[in-house]
C-alpha cells in the first residue's frame, strides 16, 4: 500500500474521519465548511492513491470497510491530539481563530446570542460562528456541532452544561381583541373553553402547558386546532386573534410591552431553568466556545 506522505494526504483523512464520524457526507461537509462533492471528491482520491475501498455507498446508507475501519481506529486519536493542540495554541494569539458551529433553540438566538454577537465579532474577528436556529433536538456531536444551547432542563444528560441566563418565566398571553371576545381565564381550567396555540417540542411531542398557583402544580393538555414549533409564529398568530399562547416572558416582551399581546393567569405562572450550553465530555472545549462563554457571561443579556 503506498504511503501517504503529502498535503492533500493530509486533508483527505481529515475529510473520511469526518464521513466516519457521521456515516453522512453531507454532515461531514458542514462540519468541515466544504461542500457535499468536495468531501466526495477527497474520497476517492485517497481511496484511489492507498488503492483500497474506506467507504460502502449506496442510495440508503453510509458505512466503512473493513479497511476504512481500520484505518480510522489508527488515525483517529493522532488528528485528534492535532486538532487540540492547534485549539490550545489561540491561547497564545493576539487574535484567537477557528471556526465554532452551534445548535441553538430559536428564541435562545433571538435572546441570548444576538445582543452579543456585534461585541464578538468585534473582540474575536477571525472567529468564524455557524449558528442553526432550531427547536429540533440534534445529536449535537453526530451532526457535527460543537456546543448546543437549550433549556436547562432538556440537555442531554451524557454532556457537560454550564448556564448562561437566568430562570425563565412562561406565562400565557392572548392579543386584547380575543381576550375581549372569548374572555379572560382566571384559572387553568378555564382554558378548556378556549384556543389555544399548542407548542410542539423539539422531540415532536406536544407540550402539556404547566402551571403552579394556590391549589398546587399541574400540566394541561390544552384544546385547540393548531400547533406549532416556533415562538415567533405563535406570538404572531395570537396578535391576530387565533388563540391563547404559551412561552417565555422574555420571549414576548416587545409584544406586550407595544399592547399587543396581554397575559393573564400571571397568579400561576411557572419558572424554569435558564438557558444552559452543552458540549460534549469526550472532547476539551474549542476556544471559540470558552471565549463565547465568557463574553455572555460578561454582558448577561439576560442575566444571570
Amino acid at each position: 500500500m503506498p504511503v501517504p506522505s503529502n498535503r492533500s494526504d493530509l486533508g483527505d483523512f481529515a475529510c473520511f474521519l469526518a464521513i466516519a464520524r457521521h456515516l453522512n457526507f453531507r454532515r461531514a461537509g458542514l462540519e468541515l465548511g466544504v461542500t457535499t462533492s468536495a468531501i466526495s471528491h477527497a474520497l476517492k482520491g485517497l481511496e484511489a492513491r492507498l488503492g483500497v475501498r474506506l467507504v460502502n455507498r449506496t442510495n440508503r446508507s453510509v458505512t466503512l470497510s473493513a479497511a476504512g475501519e481500520q484505518l480510522r481506529a489508527a488515525i483517529d486519536g493522532p488528528f485528534a491530539a492535532i486538532g487540540q493542540a492547534v485549539d490550545d495554541l489561540n491561547r497564545f494569539r493576539e487574535r484567537p481563530g477557528g471556526r465554532i458551529r452551534l445548535n441553538v433553540v430559536a428564541d435562545a438566538a433571538a435572546l441570548l446570542l444576538a445582543p452579543v454577537m456585534g461585541a464578538f465579532a468585534t473582540r474575536y474577528p477571525e472567529i468564524e460562528v455557524d449558528i442553526v436556529a432550531s427547536n429540533r433536538m440534534v445529536d449535537i456531536t453526530g451532526e457535527g456541532f460543537d456546543a448546543g444551547i437549550r433549556h436547562g432542563g432538556t440537555v442531554p444528560e451524557d454532556m457537560i452544561a454550564q448556564r448562561l441566563s437566568a430562570d425563565l418565566r412562561w406565562i400565557v398571553a392572548g392579543a386584547p381583541q380575543y381576550l375581549e371576545r372569548h374572555g379572560t381565564p382566571e384559572h387553568p381550567d378555564d382554558l378548556r373553553h378556549h384556543r389555544c396555540l399548542g407548542v410542539r417540542l423539539g422531540d415532536d411531542s406536544v407540550y402539556r402547558w404547566e402551571f403552579t398557583g394556590p391549589d398546587g402544580d399541574r400540566d394541561i393538555a390544552v384544546p385547540g386546532h393548531i400547533t406549532a414549533d416556533d415562538s415567533r409564529t405563535m406570538m404572531a398568530m395570537a396578535i391576530a386573534g387565533a388563540g391563547l399562547t404559551y412561552g417565555t416572558q422574555a420571549a414576548m416582551a416587545r409584544e406586550v410591552a407595544a399592547g399587543l399581546l396581554r397575559p393573564v393567569l400571571s397568579d400561576w405562572a411557572v419558572t424554569g431553568p435558564g438557558y444552559h450550553i452543552y458540549y460534549s465530555s469526550r472532547r476539551q472545549v474549542p476556544t471559540g466556545i470558552r471565549l463565547l462563554v465568557d463574553l455572555i457571561r460578561e454582558l448577561r443579556p439576560m442575566g444571570l
